[in-house]
């Protein structure tokens, strides 16, 4: 499997904005579909947003309706890294992200990161 590891997580103010990283490394890292995951105390971990790549050699993503048009995934295979730009925050985004990569064919995510807290003060 691939290791990951995330950075870029932080206190920000609501409307503020922030990207978190996820580098990998270990496995061929085109072959994974790339998600980004949430845990907020007290709540169960939440699917935040995926990228694939797909037929017709293109980037297909998608996301969480509560982060829809706040937040981009995109990622960079030649670095191996997926990131999560994160606009417009607001305090319910507050949470432990984790990023986490599925190797194609396979059902579950076999790989994540340690996790990074995203802190959003009102």
């Amino acid at each position: 499997q691939v290791q990951l590891a995330e950075s870029g997580g932080g206190l920000v103010q609501a409307g503020g904005s922030l990207r978190l990283s996820c580098a990998a490394s270990g496995r061929t890292f085109i072959n994974y579909y790339m998600g980004w995951f949430r845990q907020a105390p007290g709540k169960e971990r939440e699917f935040v947003a995926g990228i694939r790549w797909s037929a017709g050699n293109v980037w297909d993503t998608n996301y969480a309706d509560n982060v829809k048009g706040r937040f981009t995934v995109s990622r960079d295979n030649a670095k191996n890294t997926v990131y999560l730009q994160m606009n417009s925050l607001k305090p319910e985004d507050t949470a432990i992200y984790y990023c986490a990569g599925r190797l194609t064919g396979e059902a579950d995510f076999g790989s994540w990161g340690q996790g990074t807290q995203v802190t959003v003060s009102s």
